[in-house]
């Protein structure tokens, strides 16, 4: 079946958006890029001030609440139509519970040629990017490294702690049917 998504799954600051801009560089067609900065950026401010929205606590946590989960099945149920409508879709995404987050993804994309990614990063250079970027709560990288990847099953993994995006990108690309 012809590769119609990829879905990277990984934790903050682990290169997602990095190889996302690659791959749309690398690949042959356009494809377009969404993540759930985008969801997260395209939601009221109100969102984040309720237990109902999207909650990032001083440790690192993210915490989201039923109006967030909401919208987040709209979303990626608009996501799923864009790609049967035949737009090639990248998905960046943080899988916060793991193989559930995965399964709300599979039932929305059933039918779908999907690529499904891990991304990974060490804890450690993930954290140090953290601290670079500056508008990530500090503790999120290290907090969600490993539990984004808990029981989820992927198609292939790349790993960002010493390869640039451009070569996780082309390793993808070389996957794309």
């Amino acid at each position: 079946m012809k590769t119609q998504m990829i879905v990277l799954n990984g934790g903050s600051s682990s290169g997602k958006s990095g190889i996302a801009r690659c791959l749309q560089t690398v690949l042959p067609d356009p494809w377009l890029t969404f993540g759930v900065d985008t969801l997260i950026e395209a939601m009221p401010a109100s969102m984040s001030e309720s237990d109902a929205g999207i909650e990032f606590a001083p440790d690192g946590e993210v915490v989201v609440g039923a109006e967030f989960r909401t919208l987040e099945t709209a979303w990626i149920e608009g996501v799923a139509a864009m790609a049967r409508a035949g737009a090639g879709i990248i998905v960046d995404e943080v899988f916060l519970g793991g193989a559930e987050s995965q399964q709300r993804w599979q039932k929305a994309l059933d039918g779908l040629g999907v690529l499904w990614v891990g991304v990974r990063c060490e804890s450690a250079v993930a954290a140090a990017r953290e601290i670079a970027r500056g508008d990530r709560v500090p503790g999120m990288a290290a907090a969600q490294a490993e539990l984004v990847h808990q029981g989820v099953t992927y198609d292939m993994e790349v790993d960002t702690t010493r390869s640039e995006p451009i070569e996780c990108a082309r390793i993808i690309a070389a996957h794309i049917v």
